[in-house]
């Protein structure tokens, strides 16, 4: 890449929720799958889809004829394993639209079965969609509870009978291995290639910081696909002379918090992935599987915020690190390239929206103070003006009405657009009409940044320091399109090691 000393495309940026400085990091971990490998989500999850449906199929379920729908699914929303939907929640947990199946709930229906429902994922009931891992898995659930629902599935089965069948079908064709021996047969088919990912490794790693590969994939998929996502663009070396740390076989998120046994994975030619016990140090160059992060730790010297941890998955990357270790923490959301452009597409719309639901806001604030004084009129409290009359009260009331409708009908268009950006069902992976998504509250809490690719950055080096914008709360003063007016610091100062 020559254009990566300029300033990024916005959809390219590293996103900063806590200030992060990268000259105090003294060794970056990543997750493989989705991370530094990138798929091409569609013909993965097509695949993942009709592995799952076929086993389907062979246990006598009348499933053959489905197909994948990738517009059905997105990262952030939630499985109610009890009731057949498929939901989006905002921050606080309250569902803003849901499925039941593949048919949208209306507003009644959704208002009765959810309205005193506040969603907590530790409850067994929800199943949140942390990756982009899970699109085939929800989609299949959603077609299946249809069939249900019509009573076409063989023997007595709830919701969540369906949704342990469906996930048993997706845990046994990633265990039984014929999804992954078709990706290593064919990479190009289904991986993006992503060339400047070495090269932002290599600035990382010539900036004297350790570079560490932990992955729950097991080594006999690992290395034909880090082969050939990397060793095409390093020159005169591997990736696995890349890596100062290997672990497969990680089993996050109990890799951070638990200890378990650690083998070293033997490479000779003809012992090929035999298994050994390893104690002492971790040696460079050398793949592990198993081990805990506490094992890294100590063989590193580093701990905690010296440490950061780059991956795509919500809970088995970001917020178990974050929680437990205190390591720094980096999302990938590769998601977040259409969704930016999908905002910057609709910049004018969105200023017209804004401009016209000010417009509404006023009309609204008058009519409610001609709806008060009519009141206190007619029950005789209050002060008394002789003018404007009771009829001319009534009138401007009318006049009111009249002007709200039509701008609601002005509006009703552009507000529909906006929900739909990015996905015609689901809208924006961030938002949840008005508010933010379960997701945005969750990548705002645990990642302290976030992007849509490894190879971002190298538009920021390894030496930039990162600073988070200054939190807004509601009572913030606002331009007329709500942006927060306020001073914002942007220099670095202080300590260099700031957390």
């Amino acid at each position: 890449m020559t254009g990566h000393l300029t300033a990024p495309p916005p959809e390219r940026g590293l996103f900063c929720n806590r200030t992060l400085n990268m000259r105090a990091i003294k060794a970056i971990g990543y997750d493989m799958d989705y991370t530094l490998i990138h798929y091409k989500v569609e013909a993965w999850e097509q695949r993942a889809y009709e592995h799952m449906r076929d086993r389907l199929v062979a246990q006598g379920w009348p499933v053959g004829h489905l197909t994948f729908d990738p517009m059905l699914a997105m990262r952030g929303l939630i499985i109610d394993t009890e009731k057949g939907n498929l939901l989006k929640a905002n921050r606080f947990g309250f569902v803003k639209k849901a499925l039941h199946g593949t048919r949208p709930m209306d507003f009644e229906a959704q208002r009765n079965e959810y309205t005193r429902t506040i969603i907590d994922l530790s409850e067994r009931r929800w199943v949140f969609l942390n990756t982009l891992f899970s699109l085939s898995e929800a989609c299949l659930y959603c077609q299946v509870v249809d069939l249900l629902d019509a009573g076409k599935l063989p023997g007595p089965m709830g919701y969540t009978d369906v949704y342990e069948h469906v996930r048993r079908s997706l845990d046994a064709t990633h265990m039984e291995g014929a999804l992954k021996a078709e990706i290593i047969a064919d990479p190009g088919r289904y991986v993006l290639a992503e060339p400047d990912t070495a090269l932002a490794l290599l600035d990382q790693k010539n900036a004297g910081k350790k570079l560490l590969l932990i992955t729950n994939s097991e080594w006999a998929y690992t290395l034909p696909m880090m082969h050939a996502a990397f060793d095409p663009f390093l020159k005169g070396m591997t990736w696995r002379e890349l890596f100062d740390v290997v672990i497969v076989s990680a089993r996050k998120p109990e890799f951070f918090t638990t200890r378990s046994s650690l083998f070293e994975v033997v490479t000779a030619q003809g012992q090929e992935g035999l298994l050994r016990p390893h104690s002492g140090p971790l040696k460079p160059g050398v793949p592990y599987f198993g081990g805990s992060a506490t094992e890294v730790e100590r063989s590193l010297g580093m701990s905690g915020d010296e440490i950061l941890y780059v991956g795509d998955h919500m809970f088995g990357d970001v917020h178990v690190t974050k929680n437990v270790l205190r390591w720094r923490t980096a999302l990938v959301i590769r998601e977040l390239e259409d969704e930016i452009r999908a905002i910057s597409a609709f910049r004018a719309t969105e200023a017209r929206l804004a401009e016209r639901m000010e417009h509404k806001e006023r009309l609204e604030a008058e009519a409610c103070q001609v709806r008060l004084e009519l009141q206190r009129r007619r029950l005789g409290y209050g002060p008394r003006e002789p003018s404007p009359s009771d009829e001319q009260l009534h009138a401007r009331a009318a006049e009111l009405r009249l002007q709200l409708e039509a701008l609601d009908a002005e509006l009703g268009p552009m507000a529909r657009a906006a929900s739909e950006l990015s996905n015609p069902i689901w809208g924006l992976l961030t938002r949840a009409g008005n508010d933010k998504s379960h997701l945005a509250r969750q990548v705002e809490r645990y990642a302290d940044i976030y992007t849509s690719r490894v190879s971002n950055f190298l538009f920021a080096t390894p030496f930039v320091y990162l600073r988070s914008p200054r939190g807004s709360l509601p009572h913030d003063p606002t331009t007329p399109g709500g942006t927060p007016v306020f001073p914002t610091a942007t220099t670095g100062g202080g300590d260099p090691g700031a957390p």
